[in-house]
Order: structure tokens, then C-alpha cells, then sequence
């Protein structure tokens, strides 16, 4: 494959996913309740069509945290937790493979020590730990994470394991914060909104810090 192939074939990933993301935000405005009804309308298989949602949602970029409000909505806290982690860990694992798929050829390592093949290197030595840092901070979109990640030297098992661990807490906060809306318990709903806040701002935090600490060094 020539350069010029390689950059026209970037080109129309970027112009995919572009494409992608302005449907979803045009024609996607669906609110989590309005979801919810229609999941439980299924019954028994409310929870493996929810789960399926979640899993193909990455690929028309529908805002995760919609579909995990809606969990919390309509299965509770911990079972919405549950269901959440599944499908967006399938999801994630969707969007990586695609990604691996398209960019195959895309990202080649170069002769010498260059930049660029030493951050290959180190993505995939310490994949896990990257991986599981952009998932616990939100420093960049949950999608474009796993399809970076495709792109890159990350393997399919650590970035798997890495995504697993690292959404909990998010999940669980925005789970949380769908299920008291249900409970219309004011106590319920203060509560579910300062586990939200905390398990936002934490994050956020830690986020600022680790990028001081990384310009001082």
C-alpha cells in the first residue's frame, strides 16, 4: 500500500466516523425514558436487548450516557450496573476490532528510534495500564478510545481486561443516578446525585494533577 493510499484511507475513516457521530447527534435525540419503555416492552429479554443496544452502540455513536441512564432506569442500580458493564465492554471490544479491521496497514513501525515507534512500544508492553486510565479519567471520548486503541499496538486481552475494570465506577454512577429517578425518594436522589458528582469530579481531579505532574517532570 502506497502513502498515498494509507492517507486516503485515513481520510475516509475520519470521514465515516465524522459522518457517524453528526447523525447521531441530529437524528438520535431519543431521551432515556422514551428508551427505557421501549426495552421493557420486551419482557424477559429486556436485559439481552439492552445489553445487544449497548454493544452495537459504539458503531452509530449514540451517547453512552444515555443508554446507561436508561439502565439505571429501567433495571435498578445493580442490575443496570451489570448489564451496562457487559454491553459496554462488548461494545468497546466491537469498536477496537472494526478499528483493527480498517486500519490494518495504516500503522506500520518505522526503521529507527523514532517518536512514533516508541509510543507503539509502549502501548504495547503497557497497554493495560493506558487503557485502563482513559477509562477511569475522562480525558477523551469512551468511543474514540477503543477505536484508537484498534489503531494502535494495544492487544485485544489487556485492552478486554482494562475496559472491564475501568467503567465500573462511571457505570455504576450514572446507573445510580437513573435508578433514584424511578425511587422519587428526595433522599434517594440526593444521594445518587453526590455519588455522581463525587465519581465525576474525582476523576476530573486526578486527571488535572497527573497532566501537572507529567509538564513539571
Amino acid at each position: 500500500m502506497t502513502r498515498q493510499q494509507k492517507i486516503v484511507r485515513i481520510i475516509l475513516l475520519l470521514m465515516i466516523i465524522g459522518g457517524l457521530i453528526w447523525f447521531s447527534r441530529s437524528y438520535l435525540n431519543i431521551n432515556p425514558s422514551d428508551i427505557k419503555e421501549w426495552i421493557l416492552s420486551f419482557g424477559m429479554w429486556a436485559p439481552i436487548l439492552y445489553i445487544l443496544l449497548y454493544t452495537i452502540r459504539p458503531l452509530i455513536f449514540f451517547p453512552a450516557s444515555v443508554l446507561s441512564i436508561t439502565g439505571g432506569l429501567a433495571f435498578g442500580a445493580l442490575m443496570g450496573t451489570v448489564y451496562t458493564v457487559i454491553g459496554a465492554t462488548l461494545g468497546a471490544v466491537v469498536a477496537f476490532l472494526v478499528a483493527k479491521k480498517l486500519g490494518t496497514g495504516l500503522i506500520k513501525q518505522k526503521d529507527g528510534a523514532g517518536k512514533v515507534e516508541q509510543i507503539q512500544r509502549q502501548l504495547e508492553k503497557n497497554g493495560f495500564i493506558y487503557v485502563l486510565i482513559f477509562r477511569l479519567l475522562p480525558i477523551f471520548n469512551f468511543d474514540l478510545i477503543s477505536y484508537a486503541a484498534g489503531l494502535s499496538k494495544v492487544r485485544l486481552l489487556p485492552f478486554f481486561l482494562a475496559t472491564l475494570i475501568g467503567i465500573i465506577p462511571g457505570t455504576f454512577a450514572y446507573n445510580f443516578l437513573g435508578s433514584s429517578i424511578v425511587s422519587k425518594d428526595p433522599r434517594i436522589i440526593i444521594g445518587a446525585v453526590t455519588v455522581f458528582v463525587v465519581l465525576t469530579i474525582v476523576p476530573w481531579y486526578i486527571q488535572k494533577r497527573w497532566k501537572a505532574k507529567k509538564n513539571l517532570g
